[in-house]
């Protein structure tokens, strides 16, 4: 059997060294917990900034909002370096495999990115998912990533992967996760919405693999005060998670938890992933490649965990 575990918390908004401690504690009570494999939000690291314009509407930009969006890349991490060692760190002083989001940063462009990492149980930097299409407001504070980092994970519980919140509703995406066997499918967000659980029972169900979807739980008092006046309009609870664990069948495993923080828990057989592929396999059987064709441009190899 395999444990694996989806971590429903607040960040320290716009505060890296906060949020990495908030980290600490989370991945210790899933390693109390026996977990295996942890799941962290949608840019954990430095916390999504939901509510914010950083100044923008269209033909503008402000000074203060650009001073703004200088404080998040500042708080965002450089990929690979001093904190994804640090994660790494963490990772293999309590035997875990860790997949967190953060906000990755580009010390030459200095263009962001929304990312997913992936870290091994010995602590080693595997690889990392840069999100392929900002969603919405989002294309102010993120680049776009391109197919070379649709990285999936051939690792000792399973094949591992994942796309990041609305990159879930892309069906050519799904396929390019389904088309390299992925087994536990990783869906960190920042939708609490109804039908986000909708889509992922959808995936659990298409691809026939486990599905862990992992939401922040926020409140205006994660923020800081300085923000406190722009986001005066929104609710007290900023976001109230969803947080689940779904089986290759769509059934709920654990969640969706709402309005507080948690830690999801699961235990699965990886049999049921090849005996749910028996009547449905998206990407072989049921693919009929001799009336479709599905191709990625520079999509890489699966990485092996070997470690």
């Amino acid at each position: 059997m395999i444990k694996i575990g989806v971590v429903q918390a607040s960040p320290s908004l716009f505060k890296r060294d906060q949020t990495l401690e908030i980290v600490e504690r989370w991945i210790r009570k899933a390693s109390d917990e026996k977990c295996q494999l942890v799941l962290f939000p949608e840019a954990f690291i430095p916390g999504y900034p939901r509510g914010l314009s950083f100044g923008s509407t269209v033909g503008k930009r402000t000074e203060e909002g650009k001073k703004q969006w200088q404080d998040y890349w500042e708080n965002s991490i450089e990929v690979p370096g001093k904190y994804t060692e640090q994660l790494g760190d963490l990772a293999r002083e309590h035997k875990i495999f860790l997949s967190i989001g953060v906000s990755e940063k580009d010390l030459v462009s200095k263009t962001l990115y929304c990312t997913l990492l992936y870290i091994n149980a010995s602590g080693k930097f595997l690889g990392k998912h840069r999100k392929i299409k900002p969603t919405g407001s989002e294309r102010i504070i993120w680049g776009e990533g391109d197919g070379s980092t649709l990285t999936t994970i051939d690792a000792a519980i399973g094949k591992i992967g994942g796309l990041i919140c609305w990159e879930n509703y892309m069906p050519l995406a799904r396929m390019a996760m389904y088309s390299k066997g992925i087994e536990i499918y990783l869906a960190p967000t920042a939708d609490n919405r109804e039908s986000w659980l909708t889509a992922l029972k959808h995936i659990a169900v298409e691809g026939r693999c486990f599905v862990m979807g992992a939401n922040q739980y926020v409140t205006k008092n994660d923020y800081p005060a300085s923000l406190l006046e722009e986001i005066k309009d929104e609710m007290e609870i900023m976001s109230p998670g969803g947080s689940v664990i779904l089986s290759p069948k769509g059934e709920v495993l654990a969640g969706p938890l709402y309005n507080e923080e948690g830690l999801l828990t699961a235990e699965f057989d990886p049999g049921e992933v090849i005996r749910s592929r028996m009547d449905f396999d998206v990407a072989g059987h049921y693919s009929r490649d001799d009336i479709f064709s599905f191709r990625v441009l520079d999509i890489p190899d699966i990485i092996q965990d070997k470690t």
